[in-house]
């Protein structure tokens, strides 16, 4: 099976890709645009895995695996050469444990661990579901490392009942530990034609069995890793859905094979063949933006040999080759609506490759040309996603996340509103995404939000995006993490990022639980600097923000926080959403002896909520409010009568004073 890009179409009314190559939703807040991508992700949401699951073909040694996985506590490695498809199994045993369609239990955790160090301890529960991927590690020392984590992984995972499932780099097993040979389950490829005739069937390609027997593919299939052979199988459909390259089955793999095979060397050919600036410089605009308007490819040619250095020829535009007779010379054509694209399948991901892999000494001045050309006016949004996911294919193919990184702050500073510039969400989404980079985008995201020099609105905005649409599916701790360093800055895009991390922990129990103990823990040092996490806090434990059922042990431990410092004007709303709460709905009562006992007794504390209660009761209009206020006040009662034998050992609150 393949572990290539994978699907989330959160709505069907979203644009359609006509083109080569894979399609993605971001969704979330302010989302919904859709977008190619050719880099893995490691996003694994349950709409993912049940796409994989309809196409994947279990390699040998599948099974194995799947029978190891099943006692709880289990941890089981896979081996295996690069392309056997050892990721997609991963993703596969932990889906359903070999059981084709199982559903997962209600709060079990499916989540991938970073392959460094962790910001926030595992705490795994019965049932939960790791991935760990050490595939990319190529050296001793880190796979020394790596090991290390894993040791103290494994207990813990195995203590809890989950179950964790971890990809073995390959070459590596001279530095693997004798002690975990017993888990280690070392999978064989699966037949690359079956991998092919899946793919095809679920993207209900009209074939035969025999239209899949020629040589050529049969030696294609035996060599080649998993994720190309899934390539060419869209690149089948994309031919088929295009209309220009015939109409039988035959016709549209034979494309597909010469795309997959091929194009590498046609593009070099056709760059060596072409000697001038300018039609260099055409290739190139136009392979970054195919499938844009003419007019508006003609305009990033000109931006992109400025950039260059490339300086205007000395006669007149009119006396010069037209525009259209270039286009046809390189081999472009234009469609009936005067959009551009390359007459071969494909070519336009081979002439990206060609130029960022050879012209090394043009890729910061690349940056700056996509940076300005991406906001040119007559591209959609859709023009403008497209041409940001080729820019940041390259650059990350070539080592270079920096370059996507810095055109995030780039167009995020120039940004104003909620949420932030889709380009620069594209990209930084594009980057947490990658196999090989996403730990080093997360890493940037944290030292943007953890300094304490200015962020501009419009990065944090964009940062927040990110942290709710990509970030809280892959690695939801780091998210909360994040997101709290920039809720607690001023400025209106603070308080955006309040709302994302209030909402993102209000939805797990165990996110509620972690950031509740990180605000705990800030909120006790000295003021100022403890007061916007207090303040976070008292927010964070209101009814309305507390996950269903409410978890009461937490909620105690936030309230004992709270009522143990002021100012005590934060808790009037705090306590007045838990009374509404209890009025509408018996089984929220609870929370009223919860946070009586969370005042650990102190007099103070329970006169003020007495006081509130007054005030709440006061604008009683239903039954329910006086009995639920009557309640609180018993509680009350209870604490102060309980916490001296001496009436007069403190203050009291009594009949009369009530």
């Amino acid at each position: 099976m393949t572990e290539q890009d994978r699907v989330t179409v959160n709505d069907p009314r979203a644009p359609v890709n006509n083109g080569e190559g894979h399609q993605y939703v971001f969704y979330g807040a302010g989302a919904g645009w859709m977008i190619r991508k050719g880099v893995e992700s490691l996003r694994i949401t349950r709409e993912d895995r049940v796409r994989l699951a309809d196409r994947f073909v279990p390699p040998v040694g599948y099974r194995v695996a799947a029978d190891r996985l099943e006692k709880p506590g289990s941890v089981v490695l896979l081996g295996g050469l690069p392309g056997s498809g050892r990721r997609a199994a991963a993703i596969m045993l932990l889906h359903g444990f070999g059981e084709e369609g199982r559903v997962d239990e209600k709060g079990v955790r499916f989540e991938e661990l970073p392959t460094g160090e962790d910001e926030n301890p595992l705490g795994p529960g019965r049932g939960d579901r790791f991935l760990l991927d050490l595939s990319a590690i190529a050296d001793e020392e880190t796979y020394d490392q790596a090991q290390r984590r894993l040791a103290v992984r494994r207990s813990q995972v195995q203590e809890a009942g989950a179950h964790m499932v971890v990809v073995l780099p390959s070459g590596m097993e001279h530095a693997h530990p004798p002690d975990l040979d017993p888990h280690t389950v070392r999978l064989e490829r699966p037949r690359g034609i079956a991998v092919v005739t899946r793919y095809l069937r679920m993207d209900r390609m009209p074939f035969r069995t025999t239209d899949l027997g020629s040589a050529d593919l049969r030696h294609l299939c035996d060599r080649s890793p998993m994720r190309e052979l899934a390539r060419l199988a869209g690149l089948v459909r994309a031919a088929h859905d295009s209309g220009r390259f015939g109409t039988d089955f035959a016709g549209w793999l034979d494309q597909a094979m010469h795309a997959v095979t091929d194009r590498a060397d046609d593009a070099r050919r056709q760059v060596t063949a072409v000697r001038t600036a300018p039609e260099r410089a055409l290739l190139l605009a136009t392979a970054m933006f195919e499938e844009a308007r003419a007019d508006t490819v003609y305009e990033a040619w000109h931006g992109l040999m400025k950039t260059v250095g490339h300086e205007d020829e000395v006669t007149t535009e009119l006396a010069r080759t037209d525009f259209g007779t270039q286009l046809a010379g390189l081999g472009i054509e234009r469609d009936s609506d005067g959009r551009l694209r390359f007459e071969r399948l494909a070519y336009a991901d081979a002439v990206r490759t060609h130029f960022w892999a050879n012209f090394p000494g043009l890729r910061d001045g690349l940056r700056d040309w996509i940076g300005r050309a991406a906001g040119l006016r007559g591209l959609t949004t859709d023009d403008r996603v497209n041409v940001v996911v080729r820019f940041g294919e390259r650059a990350l193919a070539v080592g270079r996340p920096d370059h996507l990184f810095d055109l995030v702050a780039c167009w995020a500073d120039r940004a104003t509103g909620t949420p932030g510039d889709p380009r620069a969400v594209t990209a930084l989404e594009l980057g947490l995404g990658h196999e090989r980079f996403g730990g080093w985008f997360r890493k940037r995201m944290y030292e943007c939000v953890v300094r304490s020099g200015s962020l501009s609105d419009g990065l944090a905005r964009v940062l927040t995006t990110a942290c709710v649409q990509s970030l809280g599916a892959t690695h939801p701790d780091q998210a909360v993490v994040r997101l709290h360093y920039l809720a607690v800055r001023k400025g209106e895009a603070a308080y955006e990022a309040h709302e994302a991390l209030l909402g993102l922990a209000g939805r797990d129990r165990r996110l509620y639980r972690l950031l509740i103990d990180r605000l705990r823990d800030r909120a006790r040092g000295e003021q100022p600097a403890a007061e916007p996490h207090l303040h976070l806090l008292t927010h964070l434990l209101r009814s309305d923000r507390a996950p269903d059922p409410p978890p009461w042990p937490d909620l105690f431990l936030g309230w004992e926080a709270v009522f143990s410092r002021p100012p005590t004007e934060l808790w009037s709303p705090l306590v007045s959403s838990w009374l509404d709460a209890a009025a509408g709905d018996s089984t929220r009562r609870m929370a009223l002896e919860v946070m009586t006992g969370a005042t650990r007794g102190r007099g103070a504390a329970l006169h003020r909520l007495y006081a509130i209660a007054c005030a709440w009761a006061g604008t009683a209009r239903h039954p329910s409010q006086t009995a639920v206020a009557a309640l609180f006040w018993q509680y009350i009662d209870q604490v102060q009568y309980g916490r001296t034998d001496r009436a007069d050992a403190g203050p009291r609150i009594t009949e009369e004073a009530r």
